[in-house]
């Protein structure tokens, strides 16, 4: 009698995607074991998440406290598994679990995990062999695509396996340096989910490319998307005066490696973030990057009391940051804190950027709140955080942006003493509020704001990080630029916390009335304020960014806190760009003449015609003593040379006094002379000679001259 063959089957040659499996040198025929009915091998332990390979799909995940883990299987729309595969035991190695299933169609089934493990809260360990838990290196979220009908909170999340097959050319990434750039941050919903935008498809990745010319005309070169990552709208979910209100924003995610399927015009299934690509890839052939707003520093499960879907099924004790008794910090403000240095949350972040970096060709990120990737497991700050490190000094992300907001929930504010490594730029959060202040008559406030416009050499000048600034005066968080100067008061009763949400320390002024008015003086008024503060802006040493729509006046109505305002509040109003093409077109001219003249994005060399690289002056020049507390007027001169063009001179005046002022420029070469290229008073900008040196600068105006 022959003898018994067992059921042999060639070890699966698996294909590239976002984790490249290991090929193997030889083929090798392995006997498979049999579980629910399919055939399982172990599998291949290096490649977290679920990978489509030749015959099947390979599972990997791990947890260090664990007893046990369970794959669990559902057909589309199904809430119970049709099949349930419990890890063999010698298929761990280590703490990791691996399992290839092989005849399984990607199309056809959604997957989660079953953990079981010990159960003492004090300790932080909170495993429960009842929950469903999402695969934290899933790349697709279900019942996540249409807007506000996610599953109810506390539902179990499902993953889908993606397969990447995006063909992304042969073109080049713009690698634009730091000082070029112009950022423009938007709402990937709100940008175009008005129907005043006019796009086939609102609210969606495919209407931000529907409005590619439109940027392009406008002149910014890079895009910054506010948080992309899977996240649960309904977490906020509320009814307020009649108005549904909903996690609009996105700050709380659920899934790092798997884009927001709700922003997608389309159901991708299983080429989830194929849109998104398209989008980037446009980007990049029209010569602008796309950078992401990440949120590392907490996820949406929240505190004892939140959600358990994912991280705390898995390794409660070691994703967040607990107290001796097991309880959460909460420096972000959200409920949890991560624990980011810890060594496995440090690898799925850098897992997770450099995921974003490859498979999506993300050119930078700014990570929210960010102090909290350098606080310790104890909370504490650290000098050295490994995690900050590590990102400054990975190749893979040795071209990307790192841009950091250098302060958290919990106090720590670290603008200027961020861990950088010559590496890592900041929001430079005393930009906005000095920039503020000196442009609304503030007292004491001309020294600070003539720092700021030099690049804050006060803050960055000793370290020698010449490209760290990112220089905004308005961004999602607090009033967009018409409402900074339309209301002295935030106005966030529509959110539902009797206007006690939102910061109070606005540094607004309403120019003599509180919100719309239909007084021309006023308007004017609140118009010349706005180009002010975006002439200034784009006349300053650092990285510029602005929030969508300020190129327009659009108005949030006063609230400054619009995190939960999924309508007309947060979306843009297109029509105010026909109402205000006067300040559209000032923008665009002012991004204009900051591309024109280098010697205003940085040094470049040691000065022209004598002068230094960058000098302060009063109404008079070549100022003698520092500003004090009753300067109104600040005047910088920028000098330096082009490689083409030879010396530039650049001299801005601005006059936050509510009089008019008499001001002398400093003495060209003889073979020089003076031209005004902007003036703030007027809505129209034109390059006028000057003659002679003595000039009358507006109340409360901007202008800049130009050596010739």
């Amino acid at each position: 009698m022959a003898p018994t063959t067992p059921n042999l089957q060639p070890e699966p040659v698996p294909f590239g995607g976002p984790a490249q499996l290991a090929l193997p040198r030889t083929i090798h025929l392995v006997p498979l074991d049999h579980i629910a009915g399919f055939d399982v091998r172990p599998g291949f332990y290096e490649s977290n998440g679920a990978t489509a390979i030749p015959g099947g799909v390979n599972f990997t995940v791990h947890s260090h406290g664990a007893t046990s883990i369970e794959l669990l299987l559902f057909r589309r729309t199904e809430q119970e598994p049709f099949a349930v595969l419990p890890f063999p035991r010698h298929y761990r190695i280590g703490n990791v679990y691996s399992m290839i299933v092989f005849k399984l169609n990607i199309e056809e089934f959604e997957y989660a995990y079953r953990v079981d493990g010990p159960y003492d809260p004090r300790k932080g360990l909170i495993f429960d062999k009842t929950k469903y838990l999402l695969d934290p290196y899933a790349k697709a979220v279900t019942g996540q695509s249409q807007w506000g009908a996610a599953a109810p909170r506390g539902q179990h999340y499902k993953a889908r396996v993606v397969k990447d097959d995006f063909d992304w050319g042969n073109m080049p990434q713009p690698l634009i340096p730091m000082e070029d750039l112009i950022i423009y941050e938007l709402h990937v919903r709100g940008f175009t989910n008005d129907p005043s935008s006019n796009v086939a498809h609102p609210g969606t990745f495919a209407g931000i490319m529907e409005k590619l010319d439109y940027l392009e005309s406008l002149g910014v070169n890079a895009i910054e998307l506010m948080p992309i990552f899977e996240f649960d709208e309904m977490q906020d979910y509320r009814v307020v005066d009649g108005n549904v209100l909903y996690n609009y924003w996105g700050y709380s995610t659920v899934s790092f490696f798997a884009p927001n399927t709700s922003y997608a015009a389309s159901t991708e299934f299983n080429r989830e973030g194929n849109e998104l690509k398209k989008l980037i890839r446009a980007c990049n052939q029209r010569g602008m990057e796309v950078y992401l707003d990440v949120v590392f520093n907490h996820t949406a499960e929240g505190n004892e009391k939140g959600p358990f879907f994912s991280f705390k099924g898995f390794d409660n004790n070691i994703y967040y940051l607990l107290t001796p008794d097991g309880q959460y910090y909460n420096f972000s403000g959200c409920g949890n804190t991560m624990n980011c240095n810890h060594p496995i949350v440090r690898q799925m972040i850098l897992d997770c950027l450099r995921y974003w970096v490859t498979t999506y060709r993300i050119d930078g990120f700014r990570f929210d709140l960010a102090s909290i990737l350098g606080r310790s497991e104890d909370g504490s700050p650290m000098g050295a955080p490994p995690l900050l490190q590590s990102l400054a000094f990975d190749p893979i992300l040795g071209d990307v942006k790192l841009i950091a907001e250098a302060w958290d929930a919990g106090g720590l504010y670290q603008v200027g003493t961020f861990p950088a490594w010559n590496r890592w730029a900041e929001w430079n959060g005393r930009y906005r509020d000095d920039v503020r202040r000196y442009l609304k008559g503030d007292v004491n406030c001309a020294q600070w704001a003539a720092q700021r416009i030099v690049g804050s050499q006060d803050i960055y000048g000793s370290q020698g990080r010449t490209n760290a600034s990112v220089n905004f005066i308005t961004c999602h968080d607090g009033f967009t630029l018409w409402d900074l100067f339309c209301y002295n008061e935030k106005h966030n009763l529509a959110n539902g916390w009797n206007n006690t949400d939102g910061a109070n320390d606005n540094n607004s002024w309403n120019c003599g009335v509180e919100g719309e008015t239909g007084s021309s003086e006023i308007n004017a008024l609140r118009k010349r304020m706005c180009r002010n503060a975006f002439a200034l802006l784009m006349c300053s040493r650092g990285t510029p960014m602005f929030l969508a729509g300020d190129e327009f006046c659009n108005t949030q109505f006063g609230n400054n806190n619009a995190y939960c305002q999924d309508n007309l509040i947060s979306w843009l109003d297109w029509r105010r760009l026909d109402e205000n093409q006067d300040m559209f077109d000032f923008f665009r001219f002012m991004i204009q003449f900051r591309k024109t003249h280098r010697v205003l994005r940085a040094k470049t060399g040691s000065g022209s015609c004598g002068f230094p690289d960058f000098s302060f002056h009063g109404v008079t020049p070549w100022r003698d003593r520092p500003f004090d507390s009753h300067d109104h007027y600040v005047g910088v001169m920028f000098s330096g040379w082009e490689r083409d063009a030879g010396p530039q001179v650049v001299y801005v005046a601005s006059n936050a006094w509510w009089e008019d002022l008499t001001i002398t420029l400093p003495q060209l070469p003889a073979s020089m002379y003076w031209v005004k290229a902007v003036d703030t008073w007027e809505a129209q900008q034109c390059e006028t000679p000057v003659s002679g040196l003595q000039i009358n600068i507006r109340a409360r105006s901007v202008m800049v001259f130009v050596a010739k």
